[in-house]
C-alpha cells in the first residue's frame, strides 16, 4: 500500500479527485439523502472528475487506503471503466482493508456481465461461509442479485436457499446463543434478509441501473 506521506504522486491524486468537498464520505448510500438539487450538482461533479481521471491516476488510488480505493471504484463505475474489473475483483477477493468493498461490488454491478456476477460469486463462495469474517458479503449478495435480474441469471439462489451458506450462518448464529448478543456479523444482518422471496421478487425484473445500485447498499447501510 502507497503512503501518502511518501508518495507525491498519490497525495496529488487525493487532493484532485478524494478529498474536494469530502467527496469520499459522500459516496453510497447517502447519494439518497441528499436533495435533489444537491444531488445533481454532486453528480455532475463527480462525471467530471470520473472523464478526467486516467488510468495512472486510478491505479495510483487504487494502491492507496480505502478512501483512495473507494474513491476510485466509484470513479470506474461512473466511467464504465470495464478495464479495471479484474483489479477490483482481486481487491474485493482479497478484502485487505475496510469501506471499500461496497465501492468495488457498486463497480461490478454497474458493469453488468456475466464475467462480473462471477467474480461477486467467487467472493460469496469464500467469505459466507467463514461468519467471522464479517466483509462485504451483504452488498455482494446485492449486486449480485441485481445482476441476476438483468441478466436473467441465477447464480446468487445458490447461496439464499435453504441449503445455501446463509442458512449456515443462521446456525452458527443460534448457536452463539443469548450470551453473544453482538457476534453476528453487521454485514450478515441484512444477507438474513435477502431470503428466497427476495431473490424471486428481483429475478427478472426492473435493469440495473446506478439508482438500483446506490438503493440496495443504502438498505444494506440501514439494516
Amino acid at each position: 500500500m502507497r503512503r501518502t506521506d511518501e508518495d507525491d504522486e498519490l497525495l496529488k491524486s487525493i487532493r484532485r479527485y478524494v478529498t474536494p468537498d469530502r467527496r469520499y464520505l459522500k459516496l453510497g448510500g447517502s447519494l439518497l439523502g441528499m436533495t435533489d438539487r444537491e444531488r445533481a450538482k454532486f453528480l455532475r461533479k463527480l462525471g467530471e472528475a470520473a472523464g478526467e481521471v486516467t488510468s495512472r491516476e486510478l491505479g495510483v488510488l487504487l494502491e492507496g487506503g480505502w478512501r483512495e480505493r473507494k474513491t476510485a471504484a466509484w470513479l470506474i463505475a461512473v466511467a464504465n471503466r470495464t478495464d479495471f474489473r479484474e483489479r477490483l475483483g482481486e481487491l474485493l477477493l482479497a478484502s485487505d482493508g475496510p469501506y471499500a468493498g461496497q465501492a468495488y461490488c457498486v463497480a461490478l454491478a454497474t458493469f453488468g456481465t456475466p464475467s462480473d456476477a462471477d467474480l461477486l460469486a467467487a467472493y460469496l463462495d469464500r467469505y459466507l461461509r467463514r461468519p467471522d469474517l464479517y466483509y462485504d458479503q451483504g452488498p455482494a449478495i446485492g449486486a449480485l442479485l441485481l445482476l441476476d435480474a438483468k441478466l436473467g441469471a441465477d447464480r446468487a439462489a445458490r447461496f439464499v436457499g435453504p441449503a445455501g451458506p446463509l442458512a449456515a450462518v443462521d446456525r452458527w448464529t443460534a448457536d452463539q446463543g443469548p450470551r453473544h448478543p453482538r457476534q453476528l456479523p453487521r454485514v450478515h444482518r441484512p444477507a438474513l434478509r435477502l431470503r428466497r422471496g427476495e431473490h424471486e421478487a428481483l429475478h427478472g425484473k426492473e435493469p440495473v441501473t446506478l439508482n438500483r445500485v446506490l438503493a440496495m447498499e443504502s438498505s444494506v447501510d440501514s439494516r
